[in-house]
């Protein structure tokens, strides 16, 4: 029988207070904010403040909206002080103001996150709390220095550990701290389909991470299950609340590798107050008037990806600066005016020595062109004058052109590609005659025409910066900046993708993540370095590595180490925190789905699929289940799960909110589930560009149960126990 603890009562107290606090807050945010609204006139200052006071006042309402999540989750009680401080999502304080609760973010709240036995930081006492709105459900004590016994109700729940033990349950200690009941809680939560914050459960290798400073370029190394991407989310946080001035007017910004993941994160920052972060993918940094859908072959996307092509864009915009083909003659008034092919040239040779910019040359070299005409005539003209009523014949219409022609990025490269003439001359010591073929594409009748592939943005964003804006759309063309950039799934970005997002870097301030293991891309990184080659280098870089493995039970987790040593020589796998957890399972379909792959059949495989997925389904109750499957499966068994009523959806925006997500391995990179089908791991392996590192992803998605349904034989990596030593 679950005892009560005996500070329950008190507690709820506190909680009611906090919330009354709450309560007390938004309301005068939501005055401040009408006021600030119904204010009208005065001078240009005073509706400048005015302004500013009501973004202020918004940006405290946005913070202070926490929904059904907990507004407590702590308290620490410092050792000798008599003090008490209570640590939650938002800073609140009374009448007095006297803090009620702290911000999770402020220095203060430090050793809740990070005291250990070992190293108690000053603590007496660490307070879990576990409610549901404002109602208190449970209390978890950890006791340091001379107390020994942490006193625990949770939920219902009877825990039995101490400081330097561990929890009940079968679950180990982290770093001389136990494993706390409202992380194990977290951990074995149904899967909503969207990560969730950790602000109640950071650990404390975590909050090295978010608290770490500012400047430089902080690379954080994690393996599947570290929470490397939600610590990352954490750190945007905690650095908007350190430094709200500058990165609020400096914008913050998230690169992620889809838009499937972008939809698994998005709630995490509006959770923790602060929704004008911009989550983006790199083609949503581009003008929106350039359609982007589709991947490209790998040997395509390799020469994309590379850096010779800003050498060869480079060359390509040198390639439209020409001096004229033939002398210019026009009439003006009573005389001809006329540019030799030899002015031209001298006139295009010097604005390219001038112009930073293409596009911004294009003035200099109308300047020069006006200036060389009103002189060549018989008596001297004003170039001012001879502008004005020459700027629209066709014929120096067409000269200027094809002088110093004014280029969008979508122009430049689609005349790049479309011409192999072109290609071959901005390809000249950099592109092989096979490359120029695999570039080489016909060119539709116009760019606004054209469709292009995901790895066409870095190319398209290259383009933009050595052309700059045009004439007239600055504002349109501009390349905008961020004060801090975190980057997901950073180990498969190519040296072009890396140089977009350096070019976005307002003064080198990045928060990288990924895992080096799992790389599958054309571009896949073997170490750092090679990422950190295409990063601002203003400051020596950082790196860490977190090492602790919270989302994936150890069963789960030895089966992903039979492929750990073949994806990644050398790699470590994560320590891992859940010890319990099912076995995994592997399901063969038997000899006739084995023979289905030949006459294009996925109809044994789909039955033995549909089997699975009600049997997943029924073990894990309210969660969802992720059937993984290589890209060549996917549309053939969308097909034949369909005609067998299995109710599933595709990896849209609301993919992974549904029970069953049928999803390529491609996209699952990232994402966590209840319960993780994986389909012919053979294929996946012989299809992938990085096929073994493409399966160790696929293994490593799930919270709770993994199943491997294959027909096909299994691959080594799979059979081989010895791979795992």
């Amino acid at each position: 029988m679950t005892s009560r603890h005996p500070d329950l009562e008190v507690e709820q107290a506190y909680f009611d207070l906090a919330h009354a606090c709450l309560d007390t807050a938004r309301e005068r945010a939501t005055m401040a904010t009408s006021v600030f609204r119904t204010g009208r006139g005065g001078t240009t200052q005073a509706r400048f403040e005015r302004e500013a006071m009501l973004e202020a006042a918004l940006a405290r309402l946005t913070r202070l909206d926490i929904g059904d999540r907990s507004l407590v989750f702590g308290r620490i009680d410092p050792a000798d002080t008599g003090e008490r401080f209570y640590i939650g999502r938002v800073g609140l304080w009374d009448a007095d103001h006297e803090p009620i609760v702290v911000d999770w973010r402020a220095p203060v709240a430090e050793p809740f996150y990070r005291a250990t036995g070992r190293e108690p930081l000053g603590l007496e006492r660490r307070r879990h709390f576990a409610s549901r709105g404002s109602t208190l459900l449970g209390i978890e004590d950890e006791f340091f220095g001379d107390k020994a016994a942490i006193g625990l109700d949770i939920a219902d729940r009877d825990f039995d550990s101490s400081a330097d033990g561990a929890a009940a349950g079968g679950d180990g200690s982290l770093g001389g701290r136990p494993v706390s009941g409202a992380l194990i809680a977290s951990l074995e939560a149904a899967r909503t389909g969207r990560l969730q914050d950790v602000v109640a459960t950071i650990q404390g290798e975590q909050d090295r991470v978010i608290r770490s400073e500012l400047p430089g370029v902080l690379v954080v190394q994690g393996g599947p299950g570290t929470g490397k991407t939600v610590v990352a989310l954490h750190r945007a946080a905690y650095l908007l609340y350190t430094h709200r001035f500058p990165l609020e007017s400096q914008g913050v910004l998230v690169v992620g590798p889809n838009r499937l993941f972008l939809a698994y994160i998005e709630q995490v920052l509006p959770s923790l107050g602060e929704a004008g972060v911009e989550q983006a993918v790199l083609a949503d940094l581009l003008s929106p008037a350039v359609r982007v859908a589709g991947l490209d072959d790998e040997a395509v996307a390799r020469i994309k990806g590379d850096r010779c092509m800003a050498g060869v864009l480079r060359r390509a915009v040198r390639d439209r600066r020409r001096p004229l083909r033939q002398d210019l003659v026009v009439g003006y008034e009573l005389q001809r005016l006329s540019l030799t092919v030899e002015e031209s040239a001298h006139i295009v040779d010097d604005v390219s020595r001038r112009a930073r910019k293409h596009n911004a040359g294009r003035r200099l070299v109308e300047e020069a062109f006006f200036a060389a005409l009103a002189a060549s005539g018989r008596r001297a003209a004003d170039p001012a004058e001879v502008r004005e009523s020459l700027s629209d014949v066709i014929e120096v219409r067409e000269a200027l052109e094809w002088m110093w022609p004014v280029l969008t990025p979508a122009h430049l490269v689609n005349d790049l590609y479309g011409s192999r003439a072109l290609l071959r001359s901005a390809g000249a010591g950099r592109l092989d005659d096979d490359e120029v073929e695999l570039l080489y594409r016909p060119r539709p009748g116009h760019a606004s025409e054209v469709t292009w592939s995901f790895q066409d943005v870095p190319v398209l964003d290259e383009a933009r910066a050595l052309l700059g804006y045009r004439p007239g759309h600055r504002d349109e063309d501009a390349v905008l900046t961020y004060g801090h950039i975190v980057v997901d799934e950073a180990q498969d970005l190519s040296p072009m993708e890396l140089r977009m997002i350096a070019r976005r870097s307002l003064n080198g301030s990045m928060t990288v993540v990924g895992d080096i293991a799992q790389a599958t891309g054309s571009w896949a990184h073997e170490d750092w370095e090679s990422v950190l080659e295409g990063l601002p280098d203003r400051r020596p870089p950082r790196r860490v590595e977190l090492t602790l493995g919270y989302r994936i039970p150890a069963p789960a987790m030895e089966l992903a180490n039979r492929v750990l040593p073949y994806a990644a020589p050398g790699a470590m796998p994560p320590e891992t925190v859940r010890t319990i957890g099912d076995e995994p399972r592997v399901v063969p379909c038997g000899r006739a789905a084995a023979r289905s792959g030949s006459d294009g059949s996925a109809a044994p495989l789909a039955e033995t699929l549909a089997e699975v997925i009600a049997e997943e389904r029924a073990e894990i109750g309210e969660g969802n289940v992720a059937v993984i499957v290589p890209d060549s499966l996917h549309e053939r068994l969308r097909t034949e799960l369909q005609e067998r009523s299995v109710v599933f959806v595709g990896p849209g925006r609301a993919g992974l909110e549904q029970p069953v997500t049928l999803v390529p391995v491609r996209l699952v990179k990232g994402l966590e589930v209840d319960a993780a089908v994986v389909v012919e791991p053979a294929r996946i392996v012989a299809e992938e560009c990085q096929g073994v590192r493409s399966l160790y992803v696929a293994l490593t998605r799930a919270t709770k149960r993994v199943t491997v349904v294959h027909a096909e034989p299994l691959p080594d990596v799979l059979t081989e126990p010895s791979a795992a030593a």
